[in-house]
């Protein structure tokens, strides 16, 4: 065959697939404008850089995992919020049952605008979920958490049953068809999941996340959550210094630590970490307990350091920037925002599925 002829029986066959499965179905590398991956803030300044693309790539499924207690949620319940503040909308698939919602509104949550689901089952869950996602209108969906998605069987069957391998069945299959539609939409797509021990493991790592392999192998970025140490004020408690390691990551280099103060009731202190990049860049100056930026002394010890940023939004703000520059961490809003009309009407069709869900119920219990 001629060179003119493959060409001309290239371009046909191009013009049926665009035909038959519609426009961008298909395509040449060269043709496709949106090669640069757009990112959502962390709403923590120190996973933005661990990231190395300064936040969560929207079109992605990310997997927050780690202990109890250890700062998931508040991982993203931050993202939700960074989401919102540049006018994006948020969906919330709450399997735990434990949502507080006055928690989330001090990390800076819209709590009257945050789009929040409390499903009987995992496939309740997953079919909601499915149903904003492909509605277009949504920029980030929390999955809070994997392990608290139970299958219906496990649901309605007795204590006692064995059910080996249901929930590994349900992500398995939900991940097939969510992951196509979470790239088309933009979506950002959040997980988060607990740890479990393998029974029996001699040597090596015994600990594994609940869901089975699916959650590890289509995520683009897996975020392992673990406390490192009490921030004290005096005797009392007042938070934990955190470790957020970035286990995989498809779209930078992976392995970068993060480590974050959350304070109890607060969240992620922008400016403790804001200090300790700083301090890494000599932006800030630390010479024993004392810290310095420039010329003047802005406290003896960390906790009197974050004080007097606190204290000084001007100063606060003239660090940030130069942090932002020295990491290259830019701070750019959501593009492309969908029809606010589009938001009602994801709101009314996740409505619609869980309702449809509790109709199939009904009937498969008459049956």
């Amino acid at each position: 065959m001629a060179k003119d002829e493959k060409k001309a029986a290239l371009d046909a066959a191009l013009k049926k697939i665009e035909k038959n499965f519609g426009k961008g179905a298909v395509m040449r590398m060269g043709e496709k404008v949106d090669t640069q991956i757009s990112t959502v803030p962390t709403g923590s300044l120190a996973l933005d850089a661990a990231l190395g693309v300064g936040g969560y790539p929207r079109g992605r499924i990310v997997e927050v995992y780690g202990p109890e207690s250890s700062g998931k949620t508040t991982v993203a319940l931050h993202a939700v919020a960074e989401v919102q503040k540049r006018g994006g909308t948020a969906a919330y698939i709450d399997a735990e049952n434990a949502m507080d919602p006055a928690y989330a509104e001090a990390l800076g949550v819209d709590i009257d605008s945050l789009i929040l689901s409390q499903p009987n089952t995992g496939e309740e869950g997953l079919q909601i979920a499915d149903t904003l996602i492909s509605s277009g209108a949504i920029d980030i969906v929390v999955v809070d958490s994997v392990a608290a998605l139970v299958p219906r069987a496990e649901i309605e069957g007795e204590m006692g049953d064995s059910h080996v391998g249901l929930q590994a069945r349900l992500m398995s299959q939900a991940l097939r068809k969510l992951s196509g539609t979470i790239s088309k939409t933009k979506t950002i797509a959040i997980f988060i999941n607990q740890i479990r021990e393998k029974v029996g493991v001699m040597f090596g790592n015994p600990e594994t996340t609940p869901g089975g392999r699916a959650l590890k192998f289509y995520s683009t970025i897996r975020l392992e959550v673990r406390r490192a140490e009490q921030i004290k004020q005096g005797s009392d408690v007042i938070g934990n210094r955190v470790k957020l390691k970035v286990v995989k990551n498809k779209v930078a280099p992976p392995f970068k630590v993060a480590e974050v103060d959350i304070m109890y009731g607060h969240g992620i202190s922008q400016t403790g970490e804001l200090i300790d990049m700083a301090a890494d860049k000599d932006i800030i100056n630390k010479a024993g307990s004392w810290y310095s930026y420039g010329d003047d002394r802005i406290g003896q010890g960390r906790e009197n350091a974050k004080q007097y940023l606190q204290d000084h939004p001007e100063v606060f703000d003239e660090v940030m920037e130069k942090v932002r520059a020295a990491y290259g961490i830019d701070s750019e809003s959501i593009q492309d925002r969908e029809d606010p009309e589009k938001v009602k009407e994801a709101i009314k069709k996740g409505k619609d599925a869980k309702d449809e869900v509790s109709n199939s119920k009904k009937e498969a219990d008459k049956k």
